[in-house]
């Protein structure tokens, strides 16, 4: 079951668990707008705009990919959600941030996602920035500060928001408030880069301590390596967990003593991934979910954890680090076996919160608002995990 299916269907149980109206259901769950681009060659989506994304490749050649942004409501402020840029990318991968907003950190946005379908690791700087302008270029008319607030997420960070804040002033005139997870230069929030990592922490505390557990002494599985895993798994030996097993799309490493996760932030930093690191027994990436430990962190795809693996996974907690790790028909059977599960709407919040952060301080310098009146206070209250 894809991610939007997945999400459809949690909704409509609690939709009827709350007595929703039927009017008011079907107004939630209905996207206030969709646009997608693909080439020509993609018969996968369900075409609502036709954009062709193309750019010169270094031989030459022209290459089309396939790229969108789903906007879903913007009833309670500006629709907000971040960029993805991944081979497998797709329109149910793009559905869940409104809930983290709304419902978690309890901040004025609606919700929106999208991204483009490619490979990173496969194109050059140059061929990025000219495929992130060619993008931005195509939906410039439909984001902007007040109405829809793109962010980085899974292979896109500050440099890519910086690309497409350039693009957009070309045809708006100077906006820095068009994205959040800048360059700091360029008016990004400081501790941008680390709050989901800070997020995810903040959730699993308070999530063990329900239990009468602390981080440390725990046995923590990450799955990915990227910015929110590298980060978590940072925060969480800092705080006396012990990660015995972390994996990227490099390869999985194992030390069922503890991994020295400093260490092997250097090792990624020069070997672009954990594969070869020495501190710890290379093991077989699809065993990784099912290893023997006390927390898992998936923090990569959606869809990870399905029916197939469910019954074998060894964790007593899943903290959802990434959006739907967890299939329905898996989260029953893991339910059923005791294990509690973290959903991805509250424990990977902290990104959205510090975005927001960045949106006010920048509304505020650009608009001369004094801080006093902006609902700062509010959201950091309220975000207190």
């Amino acid at each position: 079951m894809n991610a939007l299916a997945a999400t459809n269907r949690n909704f409509n149980l609690a939709s009827r668990l709350l007595g929703l109206d039927s009017k008011l259901e079907k107004s939630l769950l209905i996207p206030f707008r969709e646009i997608k681009f693909t080439n020509s060659s993609s018969k996968s989506c369900v075409r609502i705009m036709h954009v062709e994304c193309t750019i010169p490749k270094h031989d030459g050649t022209l290459q089309s990919y396939v790229g969108f942004r789903v906007q879903h409501d913007n009833g309670t402020g500006p629709m907000k959600g971040g960029i993805r840029y991944h081979p497998e990318l797709c329109f149910s991968t793009t559905n869940d941030m409104e809930n983290n907003c709304r419902l978690v950190a309890n901040i004025p946005y609606g919700g929106a996602k999208g991204g483009i379908g490619c490979d990173p690791a496969e194109l050059s700087i140059f061929e990025l920035d000219r495929l992130t302008r060619v993008f931005t270029q195509k939906i410039h008319d439909l984001i902007g500060t007040h109405t829809d607030v793109p962010a980085p997420y899974m292979g896109t960070g500050p440099q890519t928001m910086a690309w497409i804040l350039d693009e957009y002033s070309k045809f708006h005139g100077y906006s820095p408030v068009v994205v959040t997870g800048k360059p700091i230069d360029l008016g990004g929030s400081l501790g941008r880069d680390v709050a989901t990592g800070w997020g995810v922490l903040f959730a699993t505390e308070a999530l063990l301590n329900e239990y009468g557990k602390s981080v440390s002494g725990q046995r923590f599985v990450i799955q990915g390596f990227g910015n929110v895993g590298s980060w978590a798994a940072q925060l969480i030996s800092d705080k006396g967990g012990k990660v015995v097993v972390v994996s990227d799309i490099t390869g999985a490493i194992k030390n069922s003593y503890s991994i020295d996760i400093p260490n092997l932030l250097e090792h990624s930093k020069v070997h672009r991934g954990v594969k070869g690191f020495h501190g710890g027994d290379p093991i077989d990436p699809n065993s990784i979910l099912v290893e023997d430990c006390d927390v898992l962190v998936p923090t990569s795809l959606g869809g990870v954890i399905d029916k197939e693996n469910a019954n074998e996974i060894k964790a007593k907690f899943i903290v959802e680090a990434d959006n739907h790790p967890t299939d329905p028909k898996p989260d029953e059977i893991l339910k059923k076996k005791g294990v509690v599960i973290l959903p991805d709407i509250f424990a990977n919040s902290g990104g959205v919160t510090v975005s927001y952060f960045e949106w006010v301080q920048e509304r505020c310098i650009l608009y001369g608002i004094p801080t006093s009146l902006m609902p700062v206070k509010q959201s950091i209250n309220c975000c207190k995990f």
